[in-house]
């Protein structure tokens, strides 16, 4: 029986106890690289017969193997080896990718690098998760001081030593983390370094439902009265903004080649984007040009505005073409360097917190598709408008509470408009 196997190997790698009515079989499974503890496979067998010991036995045996397969692994590729073979390989955007490296270098690698890609386990990765989200530095809950330096001998307080208070890590960042770790084992599954990914069933943090904030009417009124009494441009370049829901690169990219005074349409083509102090353009966010209706009031004001910018131009002897960006840098108008993303919202911010109204550039986006779905306006409309892709998917799921609000004023519409039934009088 399990239970009377003298052999040493056994008894150091595993056991079998009694737990009531069941054996447990426990199995050494190695050091968890998160924790440090120590990981076991267990399996339990119902009865405490003969038989029931038997059982135990090959269910040892089949643990142990499984063990020793892991152990014995073909290859010896660590976790750090593989995010360098991936981040060689996959196609991420600048930005995108300057943020995976971070996460990365701050988490991810000191945590796991070093550990082999076949000894990974979904119960790692859980570790890890939840390590982090207690405490981003994954300190062990002991006391200590941060910064401390390396003499063994120095004043704390003249050294500005202080003691150690945990930060937790947000979930929506524990998340992007489990996606990075999630993205290197299926490569590592694509070049057949593992057979399967641990990612796939770790669970990870919940994901929040999207609460967009956008101001109210009453404060958008405010906002654009704000933007046009410091200049022209500045308010026009808000107000198109708010009416046509576009993102912050997307304004920022657009040429005048990419609006169309005659029809009344603009087309978002563009992004563009800081990094490093260096400017670029690259595509759209879902990578898909979109062309979106304006209202009169809004061909208006790009027409004046295109002739501010015109003799603006002309003063430096600089012809306007179709190329030239729609709104320019406010330190000299250069038709080759268009308002910096940073710029913008670093303006806007100001200007919003001298009205005191607590909001950001982005939620003049949820102002817009807010509005429209309150007005009444489809949903494929309104998603296509703000470049949402899913056929509709996304902005029903960010805006779902808006879309009940529209859904409800379509009920009332349409019984409004139903045949009045006539009733019968109460008898006497």
């Amino acid at each position: 029986m399990a239970t009377n196997d003298t052999s040493e190997e056994r008894r150091r790698r595993g056991s079998v106890r009694q737990r009531g009515n069941s054996l447990q079989v426990r199995v050494f499974a190695g050091v968890d690289p998160v924790t440090g503890k120590d990981v076991y496979l267990s399996e339990t067998v119902k009865g405490t017969t003969k038989a029931a010991h038997k059982q135990a036995d090959k269910v040892m045996t089949r643990l142990l193997a499984e063990v020793d397969r892991q152990r014995s692994t073909s290859t010896s590729v660590t976790f750090s080896h593989a995010i360098d073979e991936w981040l060689k390989n996959v196609e991420l955007e600048d930005n995108t990718r300057d943020g995976y490296v971070g996460y990365i270098e701050r988490s991810i690698r000191p945590a796991l690098g070093k550990v082999q890609v076949r000894k990974l386990s979904a119960r790692t990765l859980e570790s890890l998760y939840s390590d982090l989200r207690r405490c981003r530095a994954r300190c062990d809950g002991r006391p200590f001081i941060e910064r401390h330096r390396a003499e063994s001998e120095h004043d704390c307080a003249e050294a500005k030593c202080k003691p150690h208070k945990c930060n937790p890590m947000a979930a929506s960042s524990v998340r992007q983390i489990h996606a990075i770790i999630s993205g290197v084992l299926n490569a590592a599954v694509r070049w057949e370094w593992i057979p399967h990914s641990p990612a796939k069933v770790a669970q990870k943090p919940k994901q929040k439902p999207p609460q967009p904030d956008p101001p109210s009417p009453a404060d958008a009124a405010r906002l654009v009265e704000a933007a046009f009494e410091m200049d022209d441009d500045w308010g026009t370049l808000v107000w198109l903004v708010m009416t046509t829901g576009v993102r912050r690169g997307e304004v920022c990219a657009l040429r005048w080649s990419h609006v169309n005074l005659e029809e009344g349409t603009v087309e978002i083509r563009r992004s563009y984007t800081l990094r490093r102090g260096v400017g670029k353009e690259k595509d759209t966010k879902t990578h898909q040009m979109r062309r979106i209706a304006l209202d009169n009031e809004t061909l208006v004001l790009l027409m004046e505005h295109r002739q501010r910018c015109r003799e603006r131009l002309a003063e430096l002897d600089v012809e306007l073409t179709p190329d030239t960006y729609v709104f320019l840098g406010v330190r000299k108008a250069d038709p080759t360097v268009p308002y910096s993303p940073h710029a913008v919202s670093s303006r806007y911010k100001d200007m919003a917190e001298r009205l005191k109204i607590g909001t950001h550039l982005h939620a003049l986006r949820h102002y817009s598709a807010t509005e429209l779905l309150t007005a009444g306006v489809d949903l494929r409309t309104v998603a296509g408008r703000l470049g949402h892709g899913g056929g509709g998917a996304t902005t029903l799921r960010v805006y779902a509470a808006w879309v009940a609000a529209s859904d409800r004023k379509a009920a009332e519409i349409l019984g409004s408009r139903m045949p009045k039934r006539k009733r019968g009088e109460s008898a006497d």
